[in-house]
């Protein structure tokens, strides 16, 4: 495991990023920050740009506009969303862990035992649990000694109480090496509990700051209007204009109420956190 970051500056600092595929605006003008050792989390509805953000923070995808800067010498550990394997495919979860990268059996052991699942190191991948598989994934990541965790749905397929175990072992393994965690996730209440930093995506940033705050704010209740924020502090925030469920703009009239103009910004948005 890595030992834990000295150097406070930034693992990952992308400003003003847009994206823009098959002739569609994807992201406007979002601004992300990673400090190490922090845990931050992109929510958002399904089509916000979550996994899109990902690949080009990745460096996977080049962004239409912005920039993005990552530290000297990072080491990022990826866990997809999903992974497709052929059923047929002879695979063991030792040969997949190697694939990318080779590592004796006694470092893959460790690495597996570090996410509570050593004896699945013969296994055929095809025969792993969502919870298993997601564990391996994981320990897939952990194979780079990485100073940034990037998640996308760490718990995708897995039951509430494996959810749950999933990222308490995430929470565990930042404590213990001072890495810095960035996860994409629709499971609300598990992911914020244990976020430093919420950044709520739709497209745009809509909103940004600690988890009491973003739940709190108004944007954040359009988007997940039956999310329970019961015993969350309560935020407020200055704003001339809504959001829509699509993600379309509408400045607020006399009467508080939105109207069909276009956007007039109260906020920078994605700059830092809000103000309390």
């Amino acid at each position: 495991m890595s030992a834990p970051e000295s150097d406070h500056s930034p693992l990952l600092d992308a400003r003003d990023i847009s994206l823009e595929r098959g002739g569609k605006l994807i992201l406007d003008r979002v601004s992300v920050q990673i400090p190490p050792a922090e845990v931050a989390v992109v929510i958002g509805p399904n089509g916000a740009g979550k996994t899109s953000l990902l690949r080009v923070l990745l460096g996977l995808w080049q962004p239409t506009r912005g920039q993005v800067k990552r530290r000297r010498g990072l080491r990022i550990g990826y866990m997809p969303q999903r992974l497709q394997i052929e059923p047929v495919l002879p695979l063991s979860v030792r040969r997949f862990l190697t694939l990318r990268q080779r590592a004796p059996r006694a470092e893959l052991l460790a690495h597996l035992e570090r996410v509570g699942v050593p004896h699945l190191l013969d296994k055929p991948v095809q025969s792993l649990s969502g919870g298993e598989m997601q564990r391996v994934l994981l320990a897939r990541a952990l194979l780079n000694r990485p100073n940034l965790l990037v998640l996308d749905e760490p718990a995708q397929g897995v039951d509430i109480v494996g959810q749950g175990e999933v990222f308490r072992l995430i929470d565990d393994i930042r404590r213990e090496t001072g890495c810095g965690v960035l996860m994409v996730s629709h499971d609300l209440h598990l992911v914020m509990a244990g976020a430093d930093a919420v950044i709520c995506l739709n497209q745009h940033v809509c909103c940004t700051g600690r988890p009491e705050e973003v739940s709190r704010h108004p944007e954040y209740q359009r988007l997940f209007p039956t999310a329970d924020v019961q015993g969350i502090g309560i935020y407020k925030h200055d704003h001339n204009h809504v959001h829509d469920l699509h993600g379309e703009v509408h400045d607020l009239d006399d009467n508080g109420t939105g109207g069909s103009h276009g956007c007039g910004h109260a906020h920078h948005h994605g700059q830092g956190r809000p103000k309390r």
